[in-house]
């Protein structure tokens, strides 16, 4: 469909300039919305290696550490690597693991903004919520194409208001269509996206919890030793 600008102000043509653009606008916005989430998953994979990458150098050479097969997914390391930690703390006996870690405590404290998701948490309940606009601006634009032929000048009689209503109104269809099409897939996506979301958070909520039970026992532990 061309798009044309009105060559007035009148009303009832602005209406229905503006109701020719909900379907487009609808879709382009619906792809820039897509990339949105194909940026969030690829931010969501670099923290994930960047905090598996930290447990990794913080729990090497550790004794009995996991040995996990290639191409495990990466939550799973992070689990591990959590456990590994979790088994060095909870035994006293293992003082050479314990120095090992109380030696690389800078490791995780250097690193620690890769714990901070308050910028991508807030970007992605963002996106997630605006998905809820899609039906509401279909259906504006069916809207608008309803009020432009009721304040269209041409309708000269009840009957040809009633026919250019209809008329407009099976044109205009298609933005809520659109609308509807969009929120759907949309919410599609977001729902595949937010279990690894949850995950991530877990992930960032284990080793903040490792980290102060590290230093507390760790550190006390050394305080302690230094004194006898």
């Amino acid at each position: 469909m061309t798009l044309q600008l009105p060559h007035s102000m009148e009303p009832g043509e602005w209406l229905r300039f503006c109701s020719t653009l909900a379907t487009p606008t609808i879709a382009m916005v619906a792809v820039l919305h897509l990339f949105l989430f194909l940026l969030l998953r690829t931010w969501r994979k670099r923290d994930l290696r960047q905090l598996t990458e930290t447990l990794d150098e913080f729990t090497h050479g550790l004794s009995n550490r996991s040995q996990l097969p290639r191409g495990t997914a990466l939550e799973t390391q992070i689990d591990a690597f959590l456990q590994d930690v979790g088994d060095v703390l909870s035994d006293p006996q293992r003082q050479a693991d314990r120095q090992l870690c109380l030696n690389r405590l800078d490791i995780l404290d250097q690193r620690r903004n890769y714990l901070n998701s308050l910028r991508f948490e807030s970007v992605f309940h963002s996106a997630r919520t605006m998905i809820e606009a899609y039906p509401l601006a279909g259906v504006l634009g069916t809207v608008l194409a309803i009020g432009s032929a009721l304040q269209s000048e041409t309708s000269t009689g009840n009957t040809v208001g009633v026919n250019l209503v209809m008329e407009r109104f099976g044109d205009s269809i298609w933005s809520t269509f659109a609308g509807l099409t969009a929120a759907v897939l949309l919410l599609f996506i977001s729902s595949l996206q937010e279990v690894h979301v949850a995950r991530l958070a877990e992930c960032r909520s284990g080793i903040r919890e490792m980290i102060g039970r590290a230093k507390r026992e760790l550190r006390l532990v050394a305080e302690q030793g230094d004194k006898a």
